[in-house]
């Protein structure tokens, strides 16, 4: 890695596995960095399986997990050749501080299966995205990235001052965690242990490089304070970047679509980002090539870009609704909201406005509220001292159960199930009822307008490479 070119481009981490293995990989042929996204793998994994792997890429990928007998169990108890049969997907165990064993096995198996096809016959360089807010499934999930060769590691959703010291640990065989925020008790610690899930010692390897995604300059000066907890780098991030965005500093304020308002405070001060000294990246907005050049000039290594390649063939997203955004922005019709309410995490996050998906207050409406995938609650203490674990978006009344408060559940939506469902992984219930989509992107188009007009059947990862960097 030492002698390698820092990339100019970084595709960005989106989940739940629209930044599939197939699109970090194309990425990562043109010569940039492909990332994958690491959240729900597990799910994407078991669900996979139960479809009957199309193509066979997971069992191939599994075949080179260096514990066979954790890959057998994982096939043999989800893995149906012939499909589900409009059977509902069964259920795997959630993540918890103390994850039981197989559930560990899972998330390790499947974010080494992802990370490993993306890497697949090339030596390009390969990331994998995190998101600190998913805490309880971080040091799982970076076992198997750091097993399958992970060339970087990319994280935000918080402060992940954790994270340089999980990945040294677990690249030299040794068991790392971080810890678990516990709402009304103190931080528990959430480890793994590379011994117990590869049934003997590890061979140390090369840790990833990890860059830590950022809103401000001033965390860059935090994190960079103390070599245990400094980032190889950084992605700088605006606020119209897709997915989970940090809210407004001081008191939010709502336009008059109900987005919050961001000012210059919110935004990173380039000249005092260079002079960190740790390579940067710029994200939110910079997705054409004039922009991609004033970044440089700006002093960073490039930029991250995520909706350009989200409506890129090779992205995970069904075709349906790619299609269905692609010939919105083909009409100026792509609409975008940066929804104050949606995320469990409380954080603001972007919801594309596409119709029958749960951007629609009807449909919105029609879901029943349930919480099964799990992979945003939050511990909690229990008066009796033991932890719990709730979600706004679960039922109001088991949340209230949880001392959860009323008004945190107004407007949540269940990001989990519909994530995943965008992928063509959701579940369908067995009272008949199908999860429906809820999409995420950027709210700058402009890049993805560029190239629709550039490319009026559609464009691949290369092609958005390309474009970027005005090949």
């Amino acid at each position: 890695m030492t002698d390698r070119p820092l990339p100019t481009v970084i595709q960005g981490g989106m989940g739940i596995a629209v930044s599939s293995w197939q699109l970090a990989r194309e990425v990562s042929l043109a010569g940039e960095l492909g990332v994958v996204s690491g959240t729900a793998l597990d799910a994407v994994l078991a669900r996979t399986l139960q479809d009957g792997d199309p193509g066979g890429h997971y069992r191939r990928a599994l075949e080179h997990f260096p514990n066979q007998e954790v890959a057998q169990r994982i096939i043999d108890k989800f893995y149906l050749p012939q499909g589900r049969q409009g059977a509902p997907y069964r259920p795997h165990d959630t993540i918890t501080i103390n994850p039981k064993q197989a559930i560990s096995e899972l998330c390790v198996a499947a974010n080494f299966a992802e990370t490993w096809l993306a890497k697949e016959g090339h030596d390009g360089i390969v990331g994998i995205n995190f998101l600190e807010k998913v805490q309880m499934a971080t040091p799982t999930a970076a076992l198997g990235a750091v097993l399958a060769g992970a060339d970087y590691v990319l994280m935000g959703a918080g402060i992940p001052r954790e994270i340089p010291q999980l990945l040294r640990d677990l690249a030299a065989g040794r068991p790392g965690g971080v810890h678990v925020d516990v709402d009304g008790g103190e931080p528990a610690w959430s480890s793994v242990d590379p011994t117990a899930i590869l049934g003997g010692p590890m061979e140390p390897v090369e840790p990833p490089r990890f860059l830590a995604i950022i809103s401000v300059h001033s965390l860059a000066n935090f994190l960079n304070r103390d070599e245990r907890i400094k980032p190889f780098g950084f992605v700088v991030e605006g606020p119209v970047a897709g997915g989970h965005s940090a809210p407004p500093r001081g008191k939010m304020t709502l336009d008059d679509n109900g987005d919050p308002i961001y000012a210059d405070r919110d935004l990173a001060d380039l000249t005092k980002m260079a002079a960190v000294g740790s390579p940067f990246w710029l994200a939110g907005a910079y997705s054409t090539p004039e922009l991609v050049q004033q970044a440089k000039d700006a002093g960073a290594e490039g930029v991250q870009c995520g909706t350009i390649f989200a409506l890129a063939k090779e992205s995970g997203l069904r075709d349906d609704l790619r299609e269905a955004m692609v010939s919105q922005l083909a009409g100026d019709e792509l609409d975008v909201r940066n929804d104050p309410r949606a995320s469990p995490t409380g954080f603001p996050f972007k919801i594309a406005q596409v119709p029958g998906t749960l951007s629609d207050p009807e449909v919105y409406e029609a879901r029943p509220r349930l919480c099964d995938l799990s992979y945003l609650r939050v511990p909690y203490q229990r008066e009796n001292g033991t932890i719990g674990y709730r979600c706004a978006s679960e039922p109001i009344d088991a949340y209230l159960k949880k001392g959860g408060k009323l008004e945190d559940t107004v407007g949540r939506k269940c990001l989990c199930n519909c994530l995943i469902t965008n992928v063509g992984l959701g579940q369908e219930r067995k009272d008949g009822y199908k999860e429906v989509p809820g999409i995420t992107l950027g709210q700058d188009v402009t890049g993805a307008k560029r190239l629709l007009e550039l490319h009026p059947e559609g464009w691949g990862g290369k092609q958005a490479v390309d474009f970027l960097l005005g090949r």
